[in-house]
């Protein structure tokens, strides 16, 4: 069965525009750039060692940041936000000199490093940092307890950037290779961070929980979670073997979680279907609870949704197909193959994350309820798409686009699939983006060539009309007595999306571009529709509205 629709938009088709007008500053660029400080040497190693005390909330620690020249090089750029302090930079035996520029850390080595030699600095820094006012949208460290009075606390920072809390390369073009992240808290609590853990000590009253990562990571995917965690485990016959599977929840919610966790092996089989292996094998998955919604942390996925069903109880899609799934449990971990495996290289691409996630849900929906209920799940989230500005923001500012790449970009996915025809080719283009780019960084543009190259057909303009414009294509028809003429108008230039559509209760496909095309029936036709599947308007030019239209200068615009 196939949903059809006739919209009809008149103002809302006009090309709309954000009325906030951002300017730019020297700290976005510094920020959102690959400067020359940044450009000429890749990140190896990091080794974040820090200590966080509850009672004044400060974290204080060193990084010992590892790299590769990849050409002669002196200078290196190291971000870390104020309110938070560079103390001292070593090289070697040497201290080294710092040049601040606001958020921004230039230290000058005492040698020129050679291309293809490698080297170190170990970085001091301390503070109080900046507090989370909403995590995980606005973000920092959440301080919180819990109710039994102990602290609870976790960071989460993606969008502010990680060096909000620590200092690092803070741009997603370089992720590290591997790390260790050693955490030090009141030995009453418990630190969860990344990959594995593989010691831990205790002294004085403090405890040190000494965590590694063994696979490339982007900067706010790394994370602390700090509480009086206690600990489930679980194992899963996954497509590259055994899975471990670790959940970490405060000690008076076990038996809650041991029942809504049982979603989590759900969500990787039906993942591993549809986009491939797991991607971290090697470091494991995690579910952690959190005092906030929720967040993509690679390997230690940040829990907040009350464990239950939806998006904190409530159905996105008002469909009832939201209440079948605990919305973070599936878009968190959705994250693990787009965010943290295929990460984007600029965060004006970060549709990629987002948009390739929200179509996670459906894919979850499709796999256990099948592909209607799926379908009704997607349609129903578009009231939420607002068409305020392009889903692809400003490039080197880190800026993303509006707040569209969720369920716009999922829906641009859904019509794709729709389009391919072939779920086949469709599940094994999926699976080939997080075999081709694994462990990558991309570009939107390299994942749009992708897609068009493994179905077979050029949605580069496609692309442009829900990536980079903000008008909802209309289809224009006209039903007549040799049957239905149409064409796409509020469009960029050549936009040729294919749709299906139903004529006369019959089933066809067409091919509409900017140009006026006809579908011969043979006495006239009736009714038309186009599958409510795409993300279209229609409007029905039947009658004098089109015959003025069709004046001899404007046939075949």
């Amino acid at each position: 069965m196939i949903r059809y629709t006739t919209l009809f938009l008149f103002l809302q088709i006009a090309f709309l525009t954000s009325s906030a007008q951002h300017t730019f500053t020297h700290q976005d660029s510094l920020r959102g750039s690959i400067t020359p400080e940044r450009e000429w040497w890749d990140l190896t190693f990091y080794h974040l060692a820090i200590k966080v005390n509850p009672s004044d909330k400060t974290i204080t620690g060193t990084n010992e940041v590892r790299f590769t020249a990849l050409k002669d090089g002196k200078v290196i750029q190291i971000d870390l936000q104020n309110p938070m302090k560079i103390t001292e930079v070593k090289y070697k035996d040497a201290v080294l000199k710092v040049r601040d520029d606001g958020n921004a850390h230039f230290i000058t080595l005492p040698e020129i490093v050679k291309k293809g030699s490698q080297t170190s600095v170990l970085i001091s820094f301390g503070g109080v940092p900046v507090e989370a006012a909403n995590p995980p949208w606005d973000g920092g460290i959440t301080w919180r307890t819990d109710r039994n009075g102990k602290p609870f606390i976790a960071s989460s920072c993606q969008g502010i950037g990680a060096s909000i809390w620590w200092p690092c390369k803070d741009h997603e073009y370089d992720e590290v290779d591997s790390m260790k992240i050693s955490v030090t808290v009141p030995d009453s609590l418990v630190a969860i961070s990344n990959g594995r853990q593989y010691a831990s000590a205790g002294r004085e009253g403090w405890a040190t929980y000494h965590w590694q990562v063994s696979n490339p990571i982007n900067n706010y995917g790394v994370s602390i979670n700090i509480g009086d965690y206690v600990q489930m485990h679980e194992t899963y016959g996954g497509e590259k073997g055994n899975l471990d599977l670790d959940y970490w929840v405060l000690s008076y919610m076990k038996d809650t979680a041991e029942v809504q966790f049982q979603q989590v092996p759900r969500m990787v089989r039906a993942f591993e279907h549809w986009f491939g292996p797991y991607p971290f094998y090697e470091d494991s998955y995690k579910l952690v609870q959190v005092p906030f919604l929720g967040m993509e942390h690679q390997s230690a996925v940040a829990y907040g949704n009350g464990f239950m069903n939806g998006y904190r109880g409530r159905d996105l899609s008002l469909t009832g197909w939201g209440l079948k799934f605990d919305y973070i449990i599936i878009h968190e971990s959705g994250h693990e193959w787009f965010a943290n495996n295929i990460t984007h290289l600029d965060a004006a691409d970060m549709w990629v994350h987002e948009g390739f996630t929200s179509y996670s849900e459906c894919l979850y929906l499709d796999y256990y309820y099948g592909k209607e209920a799926a379908a009704e799940y997607i349609i129903g989230t578009r009231p939420g798409i607002r068409n305020d500005r392009p889903i692809i923001g400003n490039y080197n500012v880190n800026n993303p686009g509006s707040g569209d790449m969720y369920y716009k970009g999922a829906n641009l996915l859904h019509m794709i699939r729709t389009t391919v025809q072939n779920d086949s080719i469709w599940r094994l283009t999926l699976r080939g983006l997080n075999r081709e780019f694994y462990h990558r960084n991309v570009s939107s543009k390299q994942v749009e060539e992708y897609i068009s190259k493994s179905v077979g057909r050029d949605l580069s303009h496609v692309f442009d009309q829900y990536l980079r414009d903000v008008r909802i294509p209309v289809l224009e028809y006209m039903l007549t007595d040799r049957g239905v003429r149409y064409r796409w108008v509020q469009c960029v230039r050549e936009f040729d999306l294919p749709v299906q559509a139903m004529v006369d209760g019959k089933m066809v496909w067409l091919e509409p571009q900017t140009t006026w095309k006809q579908l011969d029936v043979e006495g006239g036709v009736s009714s038309f529709a186009v599958s409510q599947d795409y993300y279209v308007a229609t409007l029905n030019l039947t009658g004098d509205v089109f015959k003025a239209k069709e004046s001899p200068g404007e046939q075949g615009e």
